[in-house]
């Protein structure tokens, strides 16, 4: 299996991409494989999936956590969101930077957001 990992302008904040594998059946990859994500730089014990559902033009977010900050991993089922983070770590280099990706289900890629980010996507 393989996985492409890019950097953004913001450290720690990465996009992936996962190796598909496709035919006239469908299609098959990997959404997470602790070893490969590890290798490309995502080091993490994951504890909890979510999905949700939007109809289109819904604006999701910005959403984050002060108390229990959590990273997430992103990606897109069906259709396409603009995804954005937002850098809100007080003191940080990056406070107030954005990071903006499109996810959809054509290019399968998957935003990496650290704690301590606001999270949103339309």
């Amino acid at each position: 299996m393989s996985l492409k990992c890019e950097k953004t302008a913001i450290p720690g904040v990465l996009l992936f991409t996962p190796k598909v594998f496709g035919d006239a059946r469908g299609f098959f990859l990997q959404t997470y494989q602790t070893k490969l994500y590890a290798e490309a730089g995502l080091d993490r014990l994951f504890v909890q999936d979510n999905l949700s559902r939007s109809c289109r033009n819904t604006v999701r977010g910005l959403h984050y956590q002060l108390r229990h900050p959590q990273a997430k991993l992103v990606s897109v089922l069906r259709g396409a969101v603009l995804d954005v983070a937002v850098d809100i770590r007080r003191g940080s280099p990056t406070f107030g930077k954005v990071v903006v990706a499109e996810l959809s289900e054509d290019n399968r890629k998957q935003l990496f957001i650290p704690e301590g980010f606001a999270h949103g996507f339309r």
